[in-house]
This record gives structure tokens, C-alpha cells and sequence, in this order.
């Protein structure tokens, strides 16, 4: 069945369904955001969302509702229902069970533990399977998670907050605060979208940041991570002292100074010819970590290198009223060379908004599938 197979009913039920899954978005990783929505005749009979791993599926809480109901009812779901044993049983057994007649789901699931088993045991016990309604939204509210299956990296988001005339920190290297409060309250619900913010040594040595999310309560913190290649982390800096999650990459030998950091997670990492950490071996790390929707919050240096390494996704700018003069560090330092520049990746503007006296505005690849 192709999307314009679908009903009236179908297109506004799943659609339900997204805005349910949407509410899993601080919690649910190393899991997808799923939706699940049951209806019968027209009527919605249970509903319900995955909101963190190890607890019940969309559908368990969808079916929990519906009861008896669900019997020849429909379950619109915005991911394949899994076939597997992980935390929680197989959901795709749970519909079977439940005697549904119908499932549409917006997308199959890339995970080599489903990958369409899910469809197939529910097309094998008889119950008429729809796939491909709203993918793209789908897809798109799971990037982090596609990408870290299908990829093998995760996606990485760029956050920066720049002047009107492109500076994003004083000659010293302190940036805080260029934005508003407007715009920097919104920098709390990025990072609780992300699995991991990750920032440079050099950011934590001139503003001793948090990295946390502080201005609403969330389920679970993003794991803050250190990008360190000599070990120059401040044992006395709050990522350190303040009792949350912490991991630090270096390049570092462990000559005794890794002693000094018991309450952190330090790794290291694979160098490159310059020996410093390898970015696209410090992506793959956090990938088989779980880590799914990686937010880059640093400076102009680990910036540059992202981009000039090809491995930035999306770039979030903030942009402030303000004029920092010549002196100032710009946004990005890549090399003025036009053979590169006829190779560099292009940019889609997704979405530009007011935030107080700020700008907030979002680019995507325009080579990316969402």
C-alpha cells in the first residue's frame, strides 16, 4: 500500500501517533521515539508512547487502554513493531495477541534485531500490514537513532551563538553570553533532545560550563562529553565536581594524571597523523555507546574541525544584535580555498526564528534524507 492508498482516518490517526512519539524526546535514548495508536470504527480506544528504555513500548501502554476493544481494531504505530526479547517482550506478539486486524506503521525499522520480522509475524498470523504512512516525519523524529543503526555515527548537531558580524567569542576566548535569555533558554531544550553534548578542552578552560539542562526538569541528563587530547580538564571544573555524567576522550597516555578524575568515564581514542583524537573513530565510539543525537557545543576550533571533516548533520546559529569587532574569533576557520569550497557540503535553511533580540537559525545538508 502506498501513502495515497491510505484513508482520510489513517493519515489523521498517525499523525496522532508522531504527537504522541514526540513526547518521548528527552527520555527514550538509546531507544526510538514510537507512537501507537488504536482505533476502531473511527474511535480511538488506546493510545500511549515509549518513554525510556527498559519500560513498556508504545503499544504495550496503547493495548493496555484498549482492552478487550482492540479485538479487530487497528493499531497505527510510527515504527515496525519490534519481534525481538530485549527489556520487554516482543510488541509485534503483544498485537497478535490482542487480536488486532490491522497494523499500519510509518517505517520499518533498520535494526538488524527487527528489519521487518516485526511486519512479517504479523502479516503470518494474519493481520493485514501497511507500512510508509508519514515516513519522512518518522524518520525525521528519529534521526538520532537511524542514524546511529544505519550510519554507524551519530547525528551530529552544531550549536553556535555568534554576533551580528559573525564572532562567536571575545580575542580571550570567553563567549558567555553573546545570546539573550530568550535564546539560551532554548539552548536547555536542545541539549535535553540530545543523547550527549559535546564540547573542547578549550571551552571548558575559559567558561567552565555545565553543559546540563537546568531550567525545566527532564528525565535524564545528556551524557556531557570532553573532547581532551592532553588531559588539561581542571579537576575542580563543574563537569568534574558537579556529580553528573561525564566522559572524557583524550589522546593522553595514563601516566598517573587519570587517578586524578575517579567520579568521570575517560576513553581514549585512536589519533590521527597530527595525534589528536580521531573524530570519525570518536563518532563510531559513542555509536556503540548508544549515543544517537550528538549535540557539538564549543568553539571555533573543534567547530572547524567537524565541519572540515565532514561531520556535522545540522547546524543550529544563534545570532545576537551585537557587533564584537575584528579582533573577536569568527564562527568557523576553514581555508579559503576554492577547490575546497566547490567540494564543501551545501546548506538548506530549515527554519529561521525570532527569539527575543536573537535569530535562531537551522541548516541541514542538503545532501541529508530528512
Amino acid at each position: 500500500m502506498t501513502p495515497n492508498n491510505f484513508s482520510p482516518q489513517d493519515h489523521a490517526h498517525m499523525r496522532h501517533a508522531l504527537a504522541l512519539a514526540e513526547q518521548g524526546r528527552f527520555s527514550t535514548s538509546p531507544n526510538p521515539r514510537v507512537g501507537c495508536v488504536i482505533a476502531l470504527g473511527g474511535q480511538i480506544i488506546g493510545q500511549g508512547f515509549h518513554l525510556r528504555a527498559g519500560e513498556p513500548h508504545a503499544e504495550v501502554h496503547a493495548l493496555r487502554q484498549a482492552g478487550s476493544a482492540a479485538r479487530g481494531a487497528t493499531a497505527y504505530v510510527t515504527l515496525e513493531p519490534c519481534a525481538h526479547h530485549g527489556r520487554t517482550p516482543p510488541c509485534a506478539a503483544a498485537l497478535i495477541q490482542a487480536g488486532v486486524a490491522r497494523v499500519v506503521a510509518a517505517m520499518r525499522d533498520p535494526n538488524p534485531l527487527v528489519a521487518g520480522k516485526g511486519l512479517a509475524m504479523l502479516r503470518e498470523a494474519g493481520i493485514q500490514v501497511a507500512c510508509g504512512l508519514y515516513e519522512a516525519e518518522a524518520r525525521e523524529l528519529n534521526r538520532g537513532f537511524l542514524s546511529r543503526i544505519e550510519r554507524g555515527r551519530p547525528f551530529v548537531k552544531l550549536k553556535t551563538a555568534a554576533s551580528l558580524d559573525g564572532k562567536t567569542a571575545l580575542a580571550d576566548g570567553r563567549s558567555q553570553w553573546i545570546t539573550g535569555p530568550a535564546a539560551r533558554q532554548n539552548v536547555q531544550t536542545l541539549r535535553a533532545e540530545s543523547c550527549a553534548v559535546l564540547t573542547g578542552v578549550g571551552t571548558v578552560l575559559a567558561d567552565n560550563p555545565r553543559l546540563n539542562v537546568r531550567s525545566f526538569p527532564t528525565l535524564r541528563q545528556p551524557l556531557r562529553i570532553v573532547l581532551d587530547s592532553r588531559l588539561r580538564t581542571p579537576v575542580h571544573s563543574h563537569l568534574i565536581q558537579d556529580g553528573q555524567a561525564t566522559l572524557i576522550l583524550t589522546a593522553a597516555e595514563d601516566d598517573g594524571r587519570f587517578a586524578a578524575f575517579p567520579a568521570v568515564r575517560l576513553h581514549r581514542l585512536p589519533t590521527d597523523a597530527d595525534v589528536r583524537p580521531s573524530l570519525p573513530a570518536l563518532l563510531a565510539y559513542l555509536a556503540e555507546q548508544g549515543i544517537g543525537e550528538l549535540m557539538l557545543e564549543a568553539g571555533h576550533t573543534l567547530h572547524t574541525a567537524f565541519l572540515a571533516a565532514d561531520l556535522v548533520d545540522e547546524i543550529v546559529c544563534y545570532q545576537a544584535p551585537k557587533i564584537l569587532g575584528h579582533s573577536a574569533r569568527g564562527l568557523f576557520g576553514l581555508p579559503e580555498n576554492p577547490d575546497v569550497l566547490s567540494r564543501a557540503p551545501q546548506w538548506q535553511t530549515r527554519s529561521v526564528e525570532m527569539l527575543g533580540d536573537d535569530i535562531k537559525w537551522v541548516l541541514r545538508r542538503r545532501s541529508d534524507p530528512a
